[in-house]
């Protein structure tokens, strides 16, 4: 099937052939006729399946007969969870829109409110924004009364940073004949039960197995000692000769820390986490995606909204804390039918965590270790007895709290004086 089959008008295929795009994607086929018919929409799609064009080029073609005037109202709200998703949103939909006269902004937080007000001010047809920021605005009386369109991009990633709130908040005081399109690359309850809040008679699009990653992706875990993974991770680097790596720790002071190694190693690093200003962010961003820099390590903050082409490998320094964000983060990688590699750097610690990740995304994790940095034996038979008398301690501790008329699991000690115990 062809763009032109699914009724894009001249302007739209004329911006996306420039682009460089030759055949919709499976979300983009069945997405953009229902937006062009008005429908509500709930979709769940893998990251890297094309689904920003699959909303934005029927709300340009929805929204082609704007006049260009100043007073011109929003008529469509696109809502990302951060504020680099929502300026490659911006970007796209600049690219999309290059022949016709429709405008947009990016309202993030970081800039000034004064001077987005400014520019709204200007006339503006598409917003794309993060909620905290959209919701300031509208609080500071921005008016969202003529909104058709209002979309929810990312809305797991969203609800799991907390904006359930914002988003709450906003919906009812949307026009009531309005289109809204949700969505989410993953599946769960919180974003089934924000769907039947925010959606009226939804079409329901699923192009793959709930919270699977694509296809095109290899995945495979090694397994190390924790104070041996930046050594690896270097090695891996180097002696595979990596082109272009996206690196991903649980904790900024992880990141920080290995970014401070793998330039002792001679690597060219950046960083990229919450600590960072927006426009540190966004130079370090520009500067991997033009290879100035080889390693770019990032925080979860990072594993939405990245679009980088081609990028081959993704590694899991950590894993996340979160399993679905493993989903997300992978999925910067194998996007757009490219093949890609995500490696995960498992320690004796994670080894339940990435069972977690397997039962979500229905599928093993192949394990194996690199030559010289296998495991130690005998730290790990120490670590598995450690986790076996918690596991113990833990179960002792609720049977305590379901029976506590029975053997209690911890003697009562007198307030005044505990004794100390090995334990402790």
């Amino acid at each position: 099937m062809s763009f032109e089959k699914l009724g894009l008008i001249k302007p739209l295929l004329g911006a996306i052939g420039e682009l460089g795009y030759k055949h919709p994607t499976t979300i983009q086929k069945r997405a953009i006729p229902l937006v062009l018919a008005k429908s509500d929409i709930f979709a769940t799609a893998q990251t890297g399946t094309g689904k920003t064009a699959a909303f934005a080029l029927p709300i340009l073609q929805r929204l082609r007969n704007t006049e260009a005037t100043e007073n011109r109202a929003i008529r469509a709200v696109i809502l990302s969870p951060t504020r680099e998703l929502s300026i490659q949103i911006f970007d796209d939909i600049t690219g999309f829109s290059k022949h016709m006269s429709l405008s947009c902004a990016v309202l993030v937080g970081g800039k000034d409110i004064a001077t987005q007000q400014r520019e709204l001010k200007k006339g503006i047809d598409i917003i794309i924004a993060t909620p905290g920021r959209f919701l300031e605005h509208v609080e500071s009386g921005l008016d969202i009364s003529h909104i058709e369109i209002f979309v929810l991009d990312e809305a797991d990633r969203m609800l799991d940073m907390g904006f359930a709130k914002e988003i709450r908040k906003v919906h009812p005081l949307l026009p009531k004949r309005h289109q809204t399109l949700l969505f989410s690359a993953t599946y769960s309850d919180k974003v089934r039960k924000l769907s039947k809040l925010v959606l009226t008679k939804p079409a329901f699009i699923e192009t793959s197995k709930k919270n699977s990653t694509v296809d095109a992706i290899n995945q495979i875990a090694y397994m190390v000692d924790t104070e041996r993974k930046a050594e690896l991770l270097a090695y891996l680097i180097g002696s595979r000769n990596y082109p272009q790596v996206l690196v991903f720790t649980r904790t900024k002071a992880s990141a920080d820390t290995l970014v401070l190694e793998l330039k002792k190693d001679g690597l060219k690093c950046g960083i990229i986490h919450g600590d960072k200003t927006q426009a540190n962010r966004l130079k370090t961003l520009t500067q991997f995606k033009e290879g100035e820099i080889k390693v770019l390590v990032a925080t979860d903050i990072a594993s939405r909204g990245l679009d980088i082409e081609n990028l081959p490998y993704v590694i899991n320094y950590e894993l996340p804390a979160v399993a679905e964000d493993y989903v997300h983060r992978v999925g910067r990688t194998g996007r757009a039918g490219r093949n890609g590699e995500a490696i995960s750097l498992l320690d004796i610690y994670e080894k339940y965590d990435v069972k977690e990740i397997e039962k979500l995304i229905g599928m093993k994790i192949e394990q194996q270790t690199v030559e010289g940095f296998e495991p130690d034996p005998t730290i790990r038979r120490k670590d598995q007895d450690t986790f076996k008398a918690k596991s113990e301690h833990k179960k002792a501790e609720v049977k305590h709290v379901r029976k506590p008329a029975k053997t209690p699991f911890v003697k009562p000690v007198s307030k005044k004086k505990r004794k100390t115990t090995k334990r402790d």
